[in-house]
């Protein structure tokens, strides 16, 4: 496994961070930084048998480890190019008679490469595991009760036959899991399946408002020639532009949340206090809890106050409703929300953009396109407003209003957005990413039904009305529960 493009950075002292990484030279939005294959990764406990312990890849079918009956490949390509990886764990799964949970897998795998390799530099990391952040003396009582548990799991699973690693050591490994561990994605970047270790990446400083996004390029094994396979990696990636010195920066959690409600998330989950400028000024705070103003008038305290008390608790009976597969009482919840919102609250209110994202993408399950459609606009048009103009969750959110664009004919607006969609992502994810083919073809098939369209709207519909009745649209994926938000997982 090869780190790539490691002398386009190096270490420095952050005033008031610690260690971070700068440029050595000028870069532009869609330059590629860096690449890095993950130290150590493995698959969440509930989709061990959904996703491949290898690529990581979700797979209706996957074929299992005949050893362990444990691990899940796509094939024996995969199988074949994680063994060195799975070796000792197999062995050790079989001893054990179970696979542990996550972070015991994880930190094993760890620690066999250590006994491996050592634990000085690898290859092209300029930073090693010993010297990861821990942030043991951080952590709360409960946690600290956990890790005694996973620690003492972990030494009943750990083989005998291996090094053995003092208790302090492990523990270690442990906090640089608990604060460092990388949320790894499935093929399409839709989906949280895994946690994994980029040491070269924990050296990235967080800023609300950053200059670099990852994403995980999950590998292309498709070639016959297994020369021509590319191997899984994070890839850090410009999404402005970044002048020589400049120190890089990624945001750690999702923008859209006051500037006070982020600073307790990063404190609570990374320890420490966030000073980036739209923290520090409260930038765009006064967009996301916005309201109407009628005649130069706000609505009341007391109007406002209501309507959040009632956005509150719908919230609860929606995520009540989705977590039950209740999807019709999601969509009535979410309506009688909107009702209230609409008269009082501003189109870049986060609570009202949060109701927005989630009735658009369950009536888009149900295939109720019109309205997921109006839906999926103006959720759009707010998110505009507030996220930075090459952020990756900007680009997937106009990615689906498009294609509920799209599915519900309305095929000029669907197009514009897929387009829009396609431009951001050629920055944040790159042309070889499987979710950027996707648009690329989205595009063209659009390109086209537009010019039908603009030829002759009453043929287009009547063709498009015609295919659908000859092979009815199947039901679009669920919701999913476990939409990335994070740059990092935590248990």
């Amino acid at each position: 496994m090869t780190v790539e493009n490691m002398d386009n950075v190096q270490i420095f002292n952050s005033e008031g961070k610690g260690r971070g990484l700068k440029v050595t030279k000028e870069f532009w939005p869609g330059d590629v930084l860096f690449a890095e294959p993950p130290y150590a990764a493995v698959v969440f406990d509930s989709l061990t048998q959904n996703v491949c312990h290898t690529c990581f890849r979700k797979q209706p079918k996957l074929q299992r480890c005949g050893q362990c009956k444990f691990a899940h490949y796509c094939d024996r390509t995969c199988q074949k190019e994680g063994w060195a990886s799975h070796k000792s764990e197999c062995s050790a799964i079989k001893i054990y008679g179970k696979g542990p949970n996550e972070n015991i897998r994880l930190a094993a795998r760890i620690l066999w490469r250590i006994e491996k390799e050592g634990g000085d530099l690898s290859e092209g990391c300029l930073t090693s595991m010993d010297d990861l952040q821990n942030h043991m003396e951080d952590l709360l009582e409960d946690e600290k009760k956990e890790l005694k548990v996973d620690v003492h799991n972990f030494l009943d699973f750990w083989p005998t036959t291996c090094r053995q690693f003092g208790v302090q050591y492990i523990s270690h490994i442990f906090g640089v899991i608990n604060c460092n561990g990388f949320t790894m994605s499935d093929q399409r970047g839709l989906e949280a399946v895994g946690v994994g270790i980029f040491p070269n990446l924990c050296l990235v400083n967080h800023d609300c408002w950053p200059n670099c996004t990852v994403i995980l390029n999950n590998g292309n094994h498709e070639a016959v020639n297994s020369m021509f396979h590319t191997q899984m990696r994070i890839e850090l990636r410009a999404i402005s532009k970044i002048t020589e010195g400049e120190e890089l920066t990624v945001s750690y959690v999702d923008f859209l949340n006051l500037s006070q409600d982020r600073k307790k998330q990063l404190k609570q989950q990374y320890y420490f206090d966030c000073t980036c400028e739209h923290c520090t000024k409260g930038i765009k705070d006064d967009l996301m809890i916005a309201t109407i103003m009628e005649e130069g008038n706000k609505p009341s305290e007391e109007v406002v106050n209501e309507v959040m008390q009632f956005t509150k608790k719908t919230m609860e009976k929606v995520e009540k409703a989705r977590s039950e597969g209740s999807f019709h009482e999601v969509v009535k919840y979410c309506r009688e929300c909107l009702k209230k919102q609409e008269p009082v609250l501003a189109d870049t209110n986060i609570h009202q953009l949060r109701v927005l994202s989630i009735i658009s993408e369950v009536l888009s399950y149900l295939q109720y396109f019109q309205e997921a459609a109006d839906h999926a606009r103006k959720m759009v048009d707010g998110y505009q407003k507030l996220y930075h103009p090459n952020n990756a969750q900007l680009g997937m959110a106009i990615m689906r209003a498009g294609v509920t664009h799209w599915h519900a004919g309305l095929i000029e607006v669907g197009h514009g957005m897929i387009c829009k969609a396609y431009a951001i992502l050629m920055v944040t994810h790159g042309p070889t990413h499987p979710i950027s083919k996707d648009l690329e073809t989205m595009r063209a098939q659009t390109e086209m039904e537009l010019r039908m369209f603009q030829q002759n709207e009453y043929i287009y519909h009547n063709m498009r009305e015609a295919a659908l009745k000859n092979q009815p649209m199947k039901m679009m994926e669920g919701p999913s529960d476990q939409a990335i938000k994070d740059l990092f997982h935590r248990k």
